[in-house]
């Protein structure tokens, strides 16, 4: 017997996808700006404070900075912004 299942998008509508080229890799990080993005799901505050303990660790030459769109699940064009002007990488963190 086949079972069918529905999924539902919880923000009640389709968010339109365009697929885009991956950022050039870095060849090294030291001395550059990484901006850790928590993008306000549960935990990730604790996820970016974790990453930011071992950049101190592990990379202390690493600048990182840690930045929070306006709310979750939208596009926040000035925080993109302060990302590619500032920063020279970005990590997202989406929560445990």
């Amino acid at each position: 017997m086949t079972n069918k299942l529905t999924v539902h998008d919880p923000r009640g509508f389709p968010p339109k996808v365009t697929g885009k080229r991956l950022a050039p890799r870095l060849t090294r990080l030291e001395g550059k700006v990484v901006f850790l993005v928590d993008c306000l799901f549960d935990n990730s505050d604790v996820f970016m404070d974790q990453m930011q303990s071992w950049f101190a660790q592990h990379l202390p030459t690493v600048r990182i900075r840690t930045i929070r769109p306006r709310e979750s699940w939208y596009d926040d064009p000035d925080m993109r912004a302060t990302i590619g002007e500032e920063g020279d990488a970005a990590i997202l963190g989406v929560g445990l």
